[in-house]
């Protein structure tokens, strides 16, 4: 789960689809799929849409997951309660532009031109910081960045050790 927005609510949030995860598991036997915790999690912050005397809480949540059956998920939802899965997704400042570049990156994909190689993690790091780097007119040094990779062997955080090798191999290209 990645969330932006207020730290507070986004503890508060998280702390919440654990609960609700670890119940449906309890229950069910099996893991809560994300597409039903990022259900779950967008029909809580509706109901804090429809009370006056309650707060919506100031977060926009991604929920990410290699799924067995499905493959790679993704969902994302708003304090108001919308959620929706993508291929490609963004938040924050200029969401909307980079959340383009990589639709647009998807679809040249779909026609045959290889931006993205599948199951190659780097060149999907490397193309996320050229286009983080080209939307936001911006040049990223190794302790400006955070990036997490999710495989079928699970997730993991990259060091910045392993971010500067993709800022280098990205200077390297030009």
């Amino acid at each position: 789960m990645l969330a932006t927005g207020s730290i507070a609510d986004a503890r508060s949030l998280a702390m919440r689809a654990r609960a609700e995860s670890a119940e449906f598991q309890y229950k069910n036997g099996y893991e809560m799929p994300v597409s039903a915790v990022a259900k779950r999690m967008a029909n809580l912050a509706q109901v804090y849409t429809q009370k006056a005397y309650m707060r919506p809480m100031g977060v926009s949540l991604m929920f990410i997951s290699f799924d067995d059956e499905d493959g790679p998920s993704l969902f994302k939802s708003d304090p108001a309660g919308y959620y929706f899965s993508a291929k490609a997704a963004s938040t924050g400042v200029k969401q909307q532009e980079i959340t383009t570049a990589l639709e647009r990156a998807l679809k040249k994909k779909k026609e045959g031109t290889k931006v993205i190689v599948k199951g190659d993690w780097t060149k999907v790091v490397e193309f996320g910081i050229i286009t983080l780097s080209n939307t936001l007119s911006t040049e990223f040094r190794k302790g400006d960045l955070e990036i997490g990779v999710a495989t079928k062997e699970g997730f993991r955080t990259l060091t910045p050790d392993e971010i500067d090798e993709r800022l280098v191999s990205i200077a390297e290209q030009d």
